[in-house]
């Protein structure tokens, strides 16, 4: 079994890098996820006993004073740390510029979900996962989707 430092990388592509004991995660250790998100945490016998949780963008996730998101305050992260952008610049995403969807597509915040397929993909167009019935429908009501038109089409009359 695997023992001492190291990297060990799941099927889905997300990586721990750490201690290891007796085949289990144990000390510290970081799981980084594809997307570039990370848990960096203190392991005991491979279940985390303190641990916090960094989005790609560097917000820190806090379970007692989270203010993010909450209903009051829509402000996308970078927006809070770095200012809003100038009257009539709409920044529609935390990603400034926002990735661009592919026509059809969603971006469902991990990446690219095709409703005719039910595929998302990862932003670099790498397989993640078969969206359930459930999560096809979250994306189709709430996510952004490719515009329809782009800038080079005549809209029809």
């Amino acid at each position: 079994r695997m023992e001492g430092f190291g990297y060990y990388t799941l099927p889905m592509g997300t990586e721990y890098r750490g201690a290891l004991w007796d085949g289990m995660f144990h000390g510290q250790g970081e799981l980084r996820r594809p997307t570039g998100g990370a848990y960096r945490a203190l392991w005991d016998r491979g279940l985390p006993t303190q641990g916090k949780y960094t989005f790609t963008d560097g917000l820190e996730f806090e379970v007692e004073k989270w203010l993010y998101c909450d209903g009051y305050d829509r402000r996308f992260y970078t927006e809070i740390s770095s200012g809003f952008k100038p009257p009539g610049i709409a920044q529609l995403t935390n990603l400034d510029p926002p990735k661009i969807i592919p026509k059809g597509c969603y971006d469902c915040g991990d990446g690219f979900y095709n409703p005719k397929t039910r595929i998302v993909v990862d932003y670099k167009r790498k397989f993640l996962r078969n969206a359930d019935h459930d999560e096809h429908e979250w994306i189709l009501r709430t996510c952004r989707k490719a515009w329809d038109l782009t800038a080079e089409e005549e809209p029809k009359p």
